[in-house]
């Protein structure tokens, strides 16, 4: 990761007043918000090594929040949508580009060509209505995923992936308040547990206008898949950044994070899934 990336990265004297406003607001009006920026990429390089046999055997790890509903349920936390959003808040916008609208984010569209390189991870996030008890599907909303690559790059800001729109896009949701996408297992870069972006959009239309969005949050990924994946190739410069967080450290996750911690399944061989249920 370049330097440039670093003056990005402006830390949690940054994102953690700029979270806390946020959620002061959502107490008060008991509304979404719009997302501000925050985050930041860093280089996790990548050198050969070998997974070992518990690197490959299947693993699983559960979040109590994805199937909340009646009285336990709640809006999805409104997070920072970081400094690399794609969604035209500060300047680049992949949204209204032909293509976006997809199911697999592992290759770039349009007239770019790249692909991202990585453990397969199939994400699929179910968005339910919180008004009434998390048990009804929003059918026809729409989802705006994106995250970094296994390098810790973001296309379309990072050096060397500016030309780039991999791992972006959006879909409409099914009848079950579903979307599903297939990507890469993200790493972990500096001063950030791994994750993955989204917001929520009323409708399809509304998502590829890049308007009147009704939540922006982040996806947590399980510490043992995480380790897992860490231990395989490409991944090496994720393992030294991660001993270095936790999610109670982390300046996102740190003041709760059951709501946005992701059910997992799979195998280093097969690829994982994760799943998450998303109140709004």
């Amino acid at each position: 990761m370049s330097e440039e990336l670093h003056d990005h990265d402006k830390g949690l004297s940054f994102d953690l007043p700029t979270l806390h406003r946020r959620k002061m607001i959502r107490l008060l009006a008991g509304a979404s918000l719009v997302p501000l920026v925050g985050c930041s990429s860093d280089d996790s390089g990548g050198a050969a090594s070998s997974a070992s046999s518990s690197s490959g055997s299947a693993s699983s790890s559960s979040a109590a929040s994805s199937g909340t509903s009646g009285a336990d349920c709640e809006t999805i936390p409104g997070e920072t949508a970081g400094p690399f959003p794609g969604d035209g808040s500060n300047g680049v916008n992949v949204l209204k580009e032909s293509g976006v609208v997809r199911k697999d984010i592992t290759s770039s569209f349009g007239s770019a060509s790249g692909k991202a390189e990585g453990i397969p991870l199939t994400v699929t996030l179910t968005v339910v209505d919180a008004a009434s008890g998390c048990d009804t599907p929003k059918e026809g909303a729409a989802v705006y995923v994106w995250h970094c690559d296994r390098d810790g790059n973001y296309s379309l800001y990072s050096e060397g992936v500016t030309e780039e729109n991999y791992l972006r896009g959006v879909q409409e949701t099914d009848a079950k308040g579903q979307v599903t996408f297939t990507s890469i297992f993200p790493a972990c870069y500096t001063g950030r547990w791994p994750h993955i972006h989204f917001e929520v959009y009323g409708s399809l239309e509304d998502a590829t206008n890049a308007t009147s969005i009704t939540a922006t949050s982040q996806l947590a990924l399980p510490k043992d898949v995480c380790d897992t994946v860490y231990a395989t190739d490409g991944y090496e410069g994720s393992i030294q950044t991660m001993s270095q967080l936790s999610l109670e450290t982390d300046g996102i996750f740190s003041d709760g994070y059951d709501q946005q911690l992701a059910t997992m399944e799979g195998s280093v061989e097969k690829g994982y899934t994760a799943t998450l249920t998303v109140p709004v």
